[in-house]
């Protein structure tokens, strides 16, 4: 995986997020994790759907469209759920509370910034 910094409205918001290069890296997105900072995120490419099961930790979804404007926001997703936009082309998993800490709101448009 490589890691990029988000930005919205053209600033950094001071969240690494690691994306996903792989189906393999896909398929496990945060499995095995026991937490996701406030700070860290992970942006599923080529995603419309995620499902919780076998999490250990409720998360905020972020779906984009192929030109990275978020077209839904899930907060506080729950183990054993399953969650889908069909508008979507990538998916941002964040730490619950994240979305709204940020005040990220459908409309906004994301851009992510390679570091790695």
């Amino acid at each position: 995986m490589r890691t990029a910094h988000l930005y919205l409205d053209g600033r950094d918001v001071g969240v690494a997020v690691e994306v996903t290069e792989t189906a393999r890296e896909r398929l496990r997105g945060l499995l095995g994790r026991d937490h996701l900072s406030a700070d860290e995120a992970l942006l599923l490419k080529r995603c419309g759907s995620v499902h919780t099961f076998g999490m250990r930790f409720a998360i905020d979804v972020v779906f984009l469209n192929r030109r990275q404007r978020i077209v839904a926001i899930y907060h506080g997703v729950p183990r054993r759920r399953v969650v889908l936009d069909f508008r979507a082309a990538q998916t941002l998993e964040m730490s619950a509370g994240a979305a709204r800490r940020l005040r990220l709101a459908v409309g906004d448009c994301l851009a992510f910034e390679a570091v790695s």
